[in-house]
């Protein structure tokens, strides 16, 4: 049982790489399904795609939830878990990307991105100093908010594959709540990521 969490955030790894894949097939961009896709298996592999995406995201609570339950923590368990949420954040941006020109969304989505391998450069440089950089309450919710906007912007982008109905009231509203998220989980994101900077200057410095 005290494995469980462990599997868990593999199994987060796994998800992404195969969200990633099919968001990828589903516009053509991988080899063998290139000009081999009906527009149904086109957005089969979309909603497929959020699914997986969905239940990583889960599977980030309750990874960190059954390992101070069963107290099971362990380095290993700590060494995968920010590295599966950066896999999974990073394929879904993307991934999303992907799906075609988005305004709305390349700015914040290429600012998560520059923040998040600023950030995992900053950790490994620190790290090499002896150096920790503990991960703070707000970038704990910075994770959540990223996650969530993402599944919302998955959504709107792969719309026709949940068969919703277009051009309502209710495309437009989500649009604007997904996009509205996703700026706020980046100004967030960057928030944390100066925080870290900081954190890092002042140790290195003492």
């Amino acid at each position: 049982m005290k494995s469980l969490p462990n599997i868990l955030t593999g199994s987060r790894l796994v998800m992404a790489l195969f969200m990633f894949i099919a968001l990828a097939a589903s516009t053509g961009a991988v080899p063998y399904f290139s000009n081999r896709l009906e527009p149904e298996q086109q957005f089969a592999l979309q909603r497929w795609a959020v699914y997986a995406f969905v239940l990583a995201a889960v599977t980030d609570f309750f990874d960190g939830w059954l390992a101070r339950k069963l107290h099971a923590e362990s380095v290993w368990g700590a060494i995968l878990d920010p590295i599966g949420d950066k896999v999974l954040v990073c394929g879904a941006i993307l991934g999303l990307l992907s799906l075609g020109p988005q305004p709305m969304v390349v700015v914040p989505a290429g600012l998560i991105l520059f923040r998040e391998f600023t950030v995992s450069a900053l950790r490994e440089v620190s790290a090499g100093k002896g150096v920790k950089l503990p991960v703070t309450l707000l970038a704990k919710w910075k994770t959540t908010l990223q996650m969530v906007a993402l599944s919302m912007e998955l959504v709107v982008a792969a719309w026709g594959a949940f068969s919703l109905p277009d051009g309502t009231a209710l495309r437009g509203g989500f649009e604007w709540a997904a996009h509205g998220l996703f700026w706020i989980a980046a100004l967030v994101t960057l928030i944390t990521g100066a925080q870290y900077w900081e954190q890092t200057r002042k140790a290195l410095q003492a």
